[in-house]
């Protein structure tokens, strides 16, 4: 893969129009996520205008229910003809493997490529203080993203989400082929926001990620097309 097509821009807005805007101000960018928002506000309809483009999608819109509701959902998303679908690793291993057979047999039944599903390790905007006192768990966060990981693993899924912070522990424990997704990314003159475990771009690619989210410094930029630019340069210098 060329760097640019290691970079998902999110389609963070609220409407179909506002996204093709998007679409059309940066027309050189190949993948991009859908999430809770858009979808929501547009259905389905904005997952047939980017395959229209021939886009790579990622429908990121995070599973997480019994075994039975996953199955299910997973098994319509692959009909869009996605690349990538997530779901929660706390969704259980028995939730987890229902929902990666019935995602590829909807699409194998369609005749359509299998998207690759990746589970949620933890939400990039949850510190390990959110994790140990407001959700009561235990563990350090990187035991606790490792061990989400290796369940996705386990349980037949083609890798995880996981902030940059994590990717290079998931990258040597779960080898090179498991796909890492890392959101959290930021190039040094763009601001953070509410993203609690970040890194610039360059940073996560040498760690280990597969691909990386990128938003707000290209989608809030002034100049996107030009903001989307200088992060495949700084990544390839």
């Amino acid at each position: 893969m060329g760097i640019s097509e290691r970079i998902i821009v999110p389609l963070d807005v609220a409407s179909e129009e506002d996204a093709i805007a998007l679409l059309d101000q940066l027309p050189q960018v190949t993948f991009w996520k859908v999430g809770l928002e858009l979808f929501v506000s547009s259905g389905a309809t904005i997952l047939t205008r980017l395959k229209e483009r021939q886009k790579r999608i990622f429908l990121d819109l995070k599973f997480h229910d019994i075994p039975n509701t996953v199955a299910g959902a997973c098994a319509a998303a692959a009909r869009y003809g996605v690349d990538l679908v997530t779901i929660h690793s706390t969704t259980g291993k028995a939730g987890l493997q229902q929902a990666q057979v019935a995602l590829q047999t909807s699409a194998e039944q369609a005749g359509l490529p299998v998207p690759k599903l990746i589970a949620v390790t933890l939400l990039t905007s949850i510190s390990a203080q959110t994790l140990a006192f407001e959700l009561n768990v235990p563990l350090e966060l990187p035991e606790y993203a490792l061990k989400m990981a290796l369940l996705a693993q386990e349980s037949g899924l083609a890798g995880a989400v996981c902030s940059p912070q994590e990717v290079q522990q998931l990258r040597q424990t779960c080898g090179d082929d498991f796909v890492l997704v890392t959101p959290g990314v930021r190039p040094t003159w763009a601001a953070s926001g509410d993203q609690q475990r970040h890194m610039t771009p360059a940073q996560a690619i040498q760690f280990g990620s597969t691909y990386l989210v990128i938003g707000r410094p290209i989608t809030m930029a002034d100049d996107p097309a030009k903001a989307f630019e200088r992060i495949c340069e700084e990544i390839g210098g």
